[in-house]
């Protein structure tokens, strides 16, 4: 088992900086990929942002150049800066953790991210 424990979310004013942060701890496997997905309300859960172990990233479309996802592997931690925030970012963020072909994944609780107008 592996338990994602997210951090860092809050309430902030639009063009306003967040950073997330996950703790990955329990039987970690690797590689992995390890992620940031966020859900809105009345919306399906989507992508956020990936990075590898070895440190390729993959953003979504609607973050590109305002989010930085990375990891420090020594300390099993991923990390989401998001920089110039804007209301439509407002969810609860997701970590996820899954090997690379996707067979073992695991999520955390969730962390929400609130941006005013």
């Amino acid at each position: 088992q592996v338990r994602l424990v997210e951090s860092g979310g809050g309430l902030v004013q639009a063009g306003g900086s967040l950073r997330l942060s996950c703790a990955a701890s329990g039987s970690i496997f690797r590689p992995n990929v390890m992620g940031w997905y966020r859900q809105a309300p009345g919306k399906q859960r989507e992508l956020v942002a990936t990075i590898t172990s070895g440190g390729s990233t993959n953003y979504a479309d609607s973050v590109k150049g305002h989010c930085i996802i990375s990891r420090d592997n020594a300390k099993n931690m991923v990390y989401l800066q998001m920089n110039s925030l804007k209301p439509e970012d407002t969810a609860v963020y997701y970590c996820n953790v899954r090997s690379p072909v996707g067979l073992i994944e695991y999520w955390g609780q969730g962390t929400q991210v609130t941006v005013s107008s």
